[in-house]
């Protein structure tokens, strides 16, 4: 194993690679579309606070990543 392979923390290759791999194999199985579906809001008054918490979470962040504000963009299209 070469020391670039070795490189822990934010740089851990193997754990990185084992993690994609294992969310790859999570959404092909059809168990996250089962999950979102699972999470959604029972009620109105659930709906209203998810987005409260939504909202204060927000209020905490340093910002949102450009991979976000573009799915975002592209659901708002949609209509989703």
């Amino acid at each position: 194993m070469t020391k670039k392979d070795e490189v822990q923390g934010e740089g851990d290759y193997k754990s990185a690679k084992k993690f994609n791999q294992q969310e790859r194999e999570f959404v092909k199985s059809g168990a996250a579309e089962k999950a979102a579906h699972q999470a959604e809001p029972k009620s109105d008054q659930e709906a209203q606070d998810m987005l409260r918490a939504e909202k204060i979470g927000r209020s905490h962040s340093k910002g949102e990543d450009s991979d976000m504000k573009q799915r975002r963009s592209t659901e708002t299209e949609d209509g989703k």
